[in-house]
């Protein structure tokens, strides 16, 4: 499968780098064809500016072009992999101004035509999709407040992608009290997930 991976970490001596060489790793000893994102390495502009949001829905052509390459890599994959850290129940910035900047109209969705209507998704080609993060909260906590995150990336967007798209969540909580055995362990799961990814 083609598959394009996000990642977005500050740190590469971080967990989440560990996180995103062994999901890398799985998936190319599983045959899948891979596109890598690295957003803070490759220092994306994560700012939506005011000229973006001016030409947003009249000149669509342009904001594409400028995100010309992500776009391309977005159209390319059958399914894609986000990698991150969930901050303030969310996702970091830099992830989301990915999202505000590459997901445009005529790219992942088209306007709704009326009120009370919703988009209409763009993504036919997008058949698999797998979340990897990791949050200090514990996972109760998380379900408290709704996942802010997780429901973005698991329920806002399938819409957009193919229908049936399969969707695989790994997430380990309480970050901020794991321990080395616990971080193993996620690592394994990430490894044996995607190693199994189909």
């Amino acid at each position: 499968m083609r598959l394009l991976v996000v990642f977005c970490h500050p740190d590469p001596e971080s967990f989440g780098a560990a996180i995103f060489r062994t999901a890398t790793e799985a998936l190319r000893a599983a045959g899948h064809e891979l596109r890598i994102i690295d957003l803070y390495a490759e220092g994306f502009d994560p700012v939506f500016t005011r000229e973006e949001r001016r030409t947003y829905l009249t000149d669509t052509a342009q904001n594409i072009a400028g995100v010309a390459r992500h776009v391309e890599a977005l159209q390319w994959a059958e399914g894609w992999v986000a990698i991150y850290p969930t901050w303030f129940y969310g996702l970091p910035a830099m992830l989301k101004g990915w999202l505000d900047r590459v997901w445009l109209p005529g790219v992942t969705f088209q306007v709704a035509t009326a009120k009370k209507r919703t988009i209409r998704g763009e993504l036919g080609n997008i058949r698999r999709f797998v979340g990897i993060t990791t949050s200090g909260s514990p996972w109760w906590w998380l379900r408290v407040i709704g996942d802010p995150g997780r429901s973005l990336l698991m329920k806002g967007l399938r819409p957009l992608y193919a229908r049936g798209c399969r969707m695989s969540w790994l997430q380990l909580h309480d970050m901020n009290h794991a321990t080395a055995a616990d971080r193993e362990a996620f690592l394994a799961k990430v490894d044996r997930t995607l190693r199994a990814l189909t």
